[in-house]
């Protein structure tokens, strides 16, 4: 495994975002694992985080300048940390995020932030994809803007599971959207990761376990 994915598992770990037991994901799924955006809440720890959104936009998108969407409410830090992370590494590009509920009063609408314009590229960033649900609530947000185009979304976590599908939820999106999806790292990095101390035998096959009944084939 390369340094800076253990590196980032650990991070992961360590922040509280990685957590292992009984959870039910956004899709309705019984998980053994869950990845929470929520926990970071320290400045150093939004920091990290947004250097390694950084290192994977450099290295999937290069310098190509494109505008940051943020989904409420996880996706508001990553997109600004991630923001910032850019512009310290020569890169600085617009971000907004949406609100929950539509603003009727002073300068009112769903976005705060960059709003953008017709010809521009939008990339999203968001936490985790399992089932796909919440990008494409995402791209019915977006869809009000137009000429538009989302260019790429990026998460922390491939869970590496069936969509709606038997495919990917991934793959599914791209193939539904016509972007493409990157992640820092994948569930089988984590569980590459888990095996290297024999204490974690348990949750690694909770999560073999769950990737043979739900896992992308």
């Amino acid at each position: 495994m390369e340094s800076y994915k253990r590196e980032f598992i650990q991070f992961l770990e360590s922040a509280g975002v990685l957590k292992f037991g009984d959870f039910t994901a956004k899709s309705g799924r019984k998980i053994p694992y869950f990845i929470n955006a929520g926990m970071i809440k320290t400045g150093e720890e939004i920091a990290k985080l947004g250097e390694f959104y950084a290192k994977a936009y450099f290295e999937k998108v290069g310098k190509k300048k494109a505008v940051l969407y943020g989904p409420a409410y996880k996706g508001i830090s990553i997109a600004v940390s991630a923001a910032v992370a850019l512009s310290k590494n020569g890169l600085d590009v617009p971000f907004f995020f949406n609100r929950k509920e539509v603003k009727d009063h002073g300068e009112g609408g769903v976005f705060v932030g960059y709003v953008p314009q017709a010809g521009e590229e939008v990339v999203i960033v968001e936490d985790v994809i399992t089932a796909g649900t919440a990008i494409r609530e995402s791209m019915a947000i977006l869809s009000h803007l137009e000429g538009v185009k989302v260019a790429a979304t990026f998460v922390m976590v491939d869970r590496k599971e069936k969509g709606q599908g038997e495919k990917g939820a991934m793959v599914e999106i791209e193939e539904e959207f016509g972007f493409p999806v990157y992640s820092v790292v994948d569930v089988y990095d984590i569980i590459e990761y888990l095996e290297e101390d024999e204490k974690n035998a348990e949750n690694v096959a909770r999560i073999k376990n769950y990737l043979a009944v739900n896992g992308a084939k």
